[in-house]
């Protein structure tokens, strides 16, 4: 990878791309197209701002291109504690390159430089077997397969859970 792989708030007019991950069966791809959804989204989240304690989306880019986007929500886990879900999405034409695994990895630097959480957990689908390597080079566990907790394409999907703690050596 001979450009620098950075995260950074996306502007307005980049909403469109952020869309297209979602919303274009094309970009989106085999294991990220749900169906359509809520044609408004980017642009409702835009003017409540893509940011919160609670949730947040970032561009992945290459140089000044962009290539993707890394997401996180705040999951509890006792009446004391939270974790962090996060998810990435990269754009076809950058993906293969380890973008995806880069990116995964500075956004767990970032969460856990920010925030007190100790857990970041990801999920992926059994047979997104790319995402799976981008995930474990990123320096996440495997933890194991959750059968049937996905919905996807007309039929119930297992998914494989991961997680990285903040005690876990930095790879």
């Amino acid at each position: 990878m001979s450009e620098q792989i950075a995260l950074r708030p996306a502007g307005e007019d980049e909403l469109p791309i952020l869309d297209k991950l979602v919303n274009d069966p094309e970009v989106a791809g085999e294991f990220a197209w749900f169906g359509w959804n809520d044609l408004r989204m980017w642009q409702t989240r835009w003017e409540n701002g893509l940011i919160s304690s609670e949730a947040g989306v970032l561009l992945v880019v290459r140089g000044q291109e962009p290539a993707g986007l890394v997401s996180w929500r705040r999951r509890p886990c006792t009446p004391a504690a939270y974790f962090w879900e996060i998810g990435v999405a990269i754009l076809p034409g950058a993906r293969g390159q380890g973008i995806g695994t880069q990116a995964q990895r500075l956004l767990a630097r970032y969460l856990f430089a920010h925030t007190t959480a100790h857990r970041i957990e990801a999920n992926t689908e059994v047979g997104n077997i790319g995402e799976q390597r981008a995930l474990e080079k990123a320096g996440f566990t495997r933890e194991g397969v959750r059968r049937g907790v996905g919905w996807r394409d007309g039929a119930w999907r297992d998914g494989v859970m991961y997680s990285l703690l903040r005690t876990d050596p930095r790879v």
